[in-house]
């Protein structure tokens, strides 16, 4: 996985170092705050869509999409940029969904955002500057390649309120919650802390999410 372009990630964020341990650590050094009102939230508010933040010539979602799918093809003559077919095995409801782009059926395998930019908004996105939000909007960190009507379903929605259908994810779910949260000096609320708790009590020592193994999936 390739990681977010360097620089700051907010004044509260913690330090890259303090991502390497269990998740329930870094949960507890997370602040407990309330929701911050919705006003002024706006998807453009987190940058371009899909910007290349890694420079590596390919739009953030089709990086995801060569990240995640498996036997995927490529449109000719874009240097591998451009995916046109592959098979997702979808860690958030454990199907296996195949992907073909086109008007009508690209939407079939979306792009979710594991803390749903609406979220980050309301926990201290809001107090960043334009150049780290949109980093938070396209770190591939925060990004993973689900069914689109299950991605539809999640919305904005927290630990509190939504949750992958394949429990056997949930624990590597909400630690990449929380190492995106710390990364970008988020908060939590006190429904989502408690949520989060209760998963990782199913899971003891589940290693906060990093940039390599945010990529595993559930057997």
């Amino acid at each position: 996985m390739v990681p977010a372009e360097a620089g700051s990630t907010g004044p509260g964020a913690l330090p890259e170092a303090a991502l390497q341990g269990d998740a329930a650590a870094v949960l507890a050094q997370l602040p407990t705050k309330g929701r911050a009102p919705r006003t002024g939230y706006e998807r453009d508010g987190f940058g371009k869509r899909w910007a290349d933040i890694d420079r590596n010539g390919c739009d953030q979602r089709n990086d995801v999409l060569a990240r995640d799918l498996v036997d995927e093809t490529f449109k000719p003559g874009t240097h591998d940029c451009v995916v046109l077919t592959g098979t997702l095995h979808d860690a958030y409801t454990g199907r296996t969904i195949p992907f073909l782009r086109g008007n009508t059926t690209s939407d079939d395998v979306q792009i979710d955002h594991v803390v749903a930019l609406s979220n980050a908004w309301q926990t201290g996105a809001q107090q960043l500057d334009a150049a780290t939000r949109e980093r938070l909007g396209n770190d591939p960190l925060n990004l993973i390649a689900t069914e689109g009507k299950v991605n539809q379903s999640k919305g904005d929605g927290d630990a509190a309120t939504w949750l992958p259908p394949n429990r056997a994810y949930r624990c590597a779910y909400v630690a990449r919650q929380v190492a995106v949260k710390a990364r970008y000096g988020l908060w939590v609320t006190a429904a989502e802390r408690g949520a989060i708790e209760r998963i990782l009590a199913t899971c003891p020592g589940e290693p906060v999410a990093d940039d390599t193994r945010a990529l595993e999936r559930a057997g």
